[in-house]
């Protein structure tokens, strides 16, 4: 192998490769980087097993060929060249490589690039559809946050993707709130989809689409096992969890017996102050909703912390309310976790009592709904 490329090229594409470059195995070769040079590419591939990522930048191919090379050591040594051309190419024996620029140089040791795991590809006789790349990304960062972060419920660690005609949606929870996301696709699918992505696979999709500016092709093999996403310079491919994700339609509530609409940024640095002395007190936050008076026209939604080791804090918040005044309280991390993706200028809380999940979604819209719920209100 013999390739001259750009430092910021490759600098850009071993970056965004080598988050499915395993961190611990106990495989060596999954800490390695597969590069394939052909043709007028040079093309760098990682792999955990779990998801992987291929990403193909444009080079001087003078002789070609395939090697791995430990991801660490040539991510950093790669970054530490200035930008500008750059030159690979075997050396002292086909599993060492010799990296140089202008007077820099550096031998890097390889494995056989035979042991690499193949990102087979089957995916072009299942089901594909394309997406707004940016519109993915947006509803990527809408749901996976909620998201169980362990393991002992397979399917609540991961995102459900479904879609049906021309409904994108995409689904999370950990058994104490729920993010749904639903956009629309510009052509219907035929055949209904239902699929479970792994959470941390989703969340490097999310960075992976950072940077795109073309649609995003989503592949999903016959037996769907697996899912790629292609962008015209990256493939990502991740495995699929098998089981079957909570029914939506039995844990979001339809009806509401108050609902206040605030400005989004407004209850977020309430909620953000509040979380402050909510620490030491298994970050109860609490929410109090009153209507509007006939001497005023406006309802109030005051939230409070209060920690005996630490203080209080109270927050009055003018609001849009309709309803019966209430009382709840709420985790004040899964509180800003979902208001601080959210973008709408102003937002809705549904709620229904004190013992009842509430619903959070955009004022005026229902692409959006997160479902949170309660924490027991102590005696005061």
């Amino acid at each position: 192998m013999r390739v001259t490329c750009l430092q910021e090229n490759l600098h850009r594409a071993l970056g965004t490769a080598g988050r499915a470059v395993a961190s611990k195995s106990t495989l060596p070769i999954l800490g390695n980087f597969l590069l394939n040079a052909s043709g007028d590419n040079l093309v760098i591939t990682a792999t955990n097993l779990e998801m992987g990522i291929r990403y193909t930048i444009p080079a001087k191919v003078q002789e070609e060929g395939r090697v791995t090379l430990q991801a660490r050591v040539l991510n950093d040594f790669v970054a530490s060249l200035s930008s500008g051309e750059m030159e690979l190419l075997h050396d002292q024996g086909p599993l060492t490589v010799l990296v140089k620029q202008g007077n820099t140089q550096a031998h890097v040791r390889g494995i056989d690039p035979e042991d690499f795991p193949p990102l087979t590809e089957h995916a072009d006789e299942g089901t594909q559809f394309e997406v707004d790349a940016s519109v993915l990304r947006e509803s990527i960062e809408h749901v996976v946050f909620a998201a169980a972060s362990d393991d002992s419920r397979p399917v609540l660690a991961g995102v459900q993707l479904e879609v049906k005609g021309n409904k994108l949606q995409l689904a999370a929870a950990d058994g104490f709130r729920m993010s749904v996301r639903t956009v629309t696709l510009d052509q219907p699918l035929e055949a209904d989809v239902s699929i479970i992505i792994p959470a941390r696979a989703m969340g490097e999709m999310s960075r992976v689409l950072s940077d795109a500016s073309e649609p995003a092709r989503i592949s999903i093999t016959p037996n769907q096992t697996q899912l790629y996403l292609s962008l015209p310079d990256i493939v990502f491919v991740t495995r699929l969890i098998d089981g079957t994700f909570p029914d939506l339609k039995q844990i979001i509530p339809t009806t509401w017996n108050t609902r206040s609409i605030v400005l989004r940024d407004t209850v977020l640095d309430a909620a953000r102050r509040a979380a402050i002395f909510a620490r030491s007190a298994n970050d109860v936050v609490k929410f109090e909703i009153q209507p509007p008076s006939e001497s005023l026209e406006m309802g109030q939604v005051t939230i409070t912390a209060n920690a005996a080791d630490t203080g209080d804090n109270r927050d009055d918040i003018d609001a849009q309310v309709e309803g019966e005044p209430t009382q709840i309280a709420f985790n004040g991390r899964y509180l800003t976790d979902v208001l601080s993706v959210m973008r709408s200028a102003s937002v809705a809380f549904e709620l229904q009592g004190a013992n009842a999940a509430g619903v959070i979604k955009s004022e005026g819209s229902d692409d959006f709904v997160h479902v949170i719920m309660p924490m027991v209100i102590g005696a005061s």
